[in-house]
């Protein structure tokens, strides 16, 4: 019975104890786009989180983590009346407590926020985007066989060359036939992938390079960090061939409309069937002739504003 007696008063001792509760997490990285929303979120998170009932987390708190003497240095830069430049991005990536990929990709998005010329912003996009897929892959956000499947954008064009005609598929030779920069040892590794996995394969009498099967079976399936990647990529040649082509030599269209949320799902609709429409035709025609050149066709919906 004494043993009994010490029972009661250990059972209200475990139910009134209160579990500890996790730490909120911060402002992901690899979620934004815009760095000055990043710097005013992680600030507003460390501002409720760190500060304490003898002193609160300031920009000053920030500054002195960057060793930089100006005490509303983050302030001005969250309101962008300052830029960054590559010493001070290294600093604000030290007070942001970021490791070395981490580091890295904040920096390429810093370049990517403060440029202003269209070719060299999309090429610091396009560094973002292969930034970030290669971290997600590091995490094991994606898998051996997605990255692998999914080749870059020289991959799709020798794909892409194995339907046109007086193609050598040598790698020096490609490359005299790529309009697009592209070092042969980048183009040889490419079309080696492309051979062993059986997207190419040489037939078997005329030793021809020939199309074997479809590049990517399920894209819907494919992790979102590798199609931003391979995305980025096609849209950056776009880019250049803005600035490299003559305009009797692409076509460029463009048009800022206001719709409501319904025409716009149907506007969507419309071109994924085009694009359909258009690659099958051309599948068609492909199975008899060959191509004189390989095109890149890029559709493009997206919204510039946000709803009132």
């Amino acid at each position: 019975m004494a043993s009994t007696a010490t029972e009661p008063s250990a059972l209200p001792l475990a139910q009134t104890a209160k579990p500890i509760s996790e730490p909120k997490p911060g402002p992901v990285l690899a979620e934004y786009t815009d760095f000055r929303l990043y710097l005013k979120d992680v600030y507003d998170h460390r501002r409720a989180t760190e500060s304490t009932g003898l002193r609160s987390y300031s920009y000053s708190t920030f500054s002195a983590a960057a060793d930089i003497k100006s005490p509303n240095y983050l302030k001005l830069i969250i309101e962008g009346r300052r830029n960054l430049s590559e010493d001070m991005i290294t600093r604000f990536a030290k007070a942001l407590r970021l490791n070395k990929p981490e580091a890295d990709e904040f920096r390429a998005l810093v370049r990517y926020g403060q440029c202003t010329e269209p070719l060299e912003r999309n090429h610091f996009l396009r560094e973002l985007a292969d930034l970030r897929a290669r971290r997600a892959f590091d995490a094991g956000q994606i898998n051996q066989r997605s990255w692998d499947k999914v080749p870059g954008w020289i991959g799709w064009v020798i794909y892409a060359m194995a339907e046109q005609s007086n193609v050598a598929f040598d790698a020096d030779k490609i490359q005299k036939l790529f309009r697009a920069k592209a070092s042969p040892d980048e183009i040889r590794e490419s079309l080696k992938k492309l051979l062993e996995s059986g997207e190419l394969t040489k037939h078997p009498e005329t030793g021809e390079i020939v199309k074997n099967r479809d590049l990517v079976d399920s894209p819907q399936d494919l992790p979102v960090a590798l199609i931003r990647k391979l995305q980025s990529e096609l849209i950056y040649l776009g880019i250049e061939s803005l600035f490299r082509d003559s305009p009797k030599d692409r076509e460029f269209g463009a048009m800022t409309v206001a719709m409501t949320e319904e025409e716009f799902q149907a506007v969507r609709f419309e071109i994924r069937q085009l694009r359909k429409r258009l690659q099958k035709d051309i599948m068609v025609k492909r199975a008899s002739t060959k191509g004189d050149r390989v095109y890149q066709l890029n559709i493009q919906l997206f919204p510039v504003t946000e709803k009132a």
